[in-house]
């Protein structure tokens, strides 16, 4: 903390920021996920059977969601920085909302393959934004718990669409539709009311925030200087452009989402199916998953904190690898353990991939330094590694219910992929700042003075967290 911020002042700007900026997100953050894996629920209660559809006709509707998705990401946040953020995110949210509310009526798989393809491309601009508005308001190790508590909005997603899709089942028939039909007409509406009042509480970039006095906003924008130095790069000319695509730290932070990742998106869309296939019906189904997703809200959260408060990233990253390392062997053993041992598989598997998952996007931010570094960096980060939404949709076959082995060798895999290019980040970070304190980097000072006021991150005196 600096000598020249009054503690006291300091504090209470903090707290606005707390009560301003996530809490809003995190109500947005849980329909956008809501929308993106009721599909998982739906397909319990019928939905394949009434579209007829067939096969890996499933499995196409959740690959599309993701092509536009990842395309879209970078345009996306690029342009909410021209932007408003609460008028780029809540016009977004209404086009995805409507988006939802549609597919409660397609007739066929044609009809519902569209509309997934039009969410993806409308949800596109949502987490890459929302992570990159949350980074401009906090320092480096205030931020991991923030992300966290904006990323568990998420993974309740996971367990309130179980309670909600058992509600609905009670719809079934209602007005001639089916109870699958329900789920995405009264979800999306939810998100289109949400959406429209939702304007009114996002807030801006720290420079225009309405929540803040002016004093206020000069207070935040020096404590976030200190915290970085002067080491920006809010000018996206040629040298700056060719300094982000050269950066290793982008695509390593980015191989290590795309790996965990997938492990996120297979339990969202598989796991009432394979709760299913262990016994239980399909209304038991949904009920049983939602212990999952509070306990691994409860992890996620804790980790935050710890990772804040020892200012450490690296060995929880790989923790959460482990962890779901022991559910996966689990169940690609699950032939020989019980019922009750494959049920603790997926809180392993869902509480470890989210006890990685965010935590990897803070510590890329947390490396970036400068209003376009940080933009590009995570849109690239969110957008690329959502690649591993793509494997998740297409490794878990229905030839091979209930074992699943190509889906969760797969995951497991990727997994260790993300493990492994963890290891390989800290190693880079490490080795950076010993070469920066040896004066190993400090040539990039003779560049010219506007250059050397634009290299963000690879200035000299800059340091890396992990």
């Amino acid at each position: 903390m600096d000598l020249d911020i009054e503690p006291k002042t300091e504090q209470q700007v903090i707290r606005k920021c707390d009560w301003h900026v996530v809490p809003a997100l995190m109500v947005l953050y849980l329909l956008a996920f809501l929308d993106r894996i009721n599909i998982g629920n739906a397909r319990l209660q019928g939905m394949e059977d009434d579209l007829n559809m067939e096969g890996g006709d499933y499995n196409l509707a959740l690959f599309v969601f993701f092509v536009p998705y990842i395309i879209c990401e970078i345009p996306c946040n690029l342009i909410m920085k021209k932007m408003a953020p609460s008028t780029w995110i809540s016009s977004i949210m209404v086009l995805w909302g409507i988006t939802t509310v549609c597919q409660g009526f397609v007739q066929n798989r044609e009809g519902l393959i569209a509309c997934r393809f039009f969410i993806g491309a409308f949800e596109a601009g949502f987490l890459p934004g929302c992570v990159y508005l949350i980074s401009m308001y906090y320092k480096r190790y205030e931020l991991q718990w923030r992300l966290n508590l904006f990323f568990s909005a998420s993974i309740l997603a996971g367990a309130v669409s179980g309670l909600l899709a058992y509600g609905m089942s009670y719809l079934d028939g209602a007005r001639e539709y089916s109870s699958w039909r329900w789920i995405f007409i009264l979800e999306g509406i939810a998100t289109v009311v949400v959406a429209l009042v939702a304007k009114l509480f996002i807030v801006d970039w720290p420079e225009t925030a309405s929540f803040l006095s002016q004093s206020d906003r000069e207070l935040l924008l020096t404590r976030l200087k200190n915290d970085q130095g002067s080491y920006r790069m809010d000018r996206l000319d040629k040298s700056a452009f060719w300094r982000i695509v050269a950066d290793k730290k982008i695509y390593l932070g980015t191989l290590m989402y795309l790996g965990v990742l997938n492990t996120g998106y297979a339990t969202s869309f598989f796991t009432p199916t394979i709760l299913k296939e262990m016994g239980w019906t399909s209304l038991q189904a949904q009920i049983m998953s939602v212990p999952i997703y509070i306990a691994a809200a409860i992890l996620t959260l804790c980790t935050a904190v710890l990772s804040d408060r020892f200012k450490h990233r690296f060995g929880f990253a790989l923790g959460g690898c482990f962890v779901a390392t022991v559910g996966y062997i689990i169940l690609l053993a699950q032939k020989s353990v019980p019922t009750g041992a494959k049920y603790f598989a997926l809180f392993a598997i869902t509480g470890g991939g989210f006890i990685t998952q965010p935590i990897l996007i803070g510590w890329l931010s947390n490396n970036m330094s400068g209003h376009y570094k940080q933009a590009i960096a995570s849109a690239v980060q969110i957008g690329i590694g959502n690649c591993g939404g793509l494997v998740a949709s297409n490794v878990f076959l229905s030839s091979e219910a209930p074992l699943y082995y190509t889906g969760y060798g797969v995951s497991l895999g990727l997994v260790w992929l993300c493990g492994m290019s963890t290891v390989i980040f800290f190693c880079l970070l490490w080795r950076e700042n010993k070469q920066r304190a040896q004066g190993k980097r400090d040539f990039m000072l003779n560049l010219n003075p506007e250059e050397v006021d634009n290299l963000g991150d690879a200035h000299p005196h800059f340091r890396f967290t992990y």
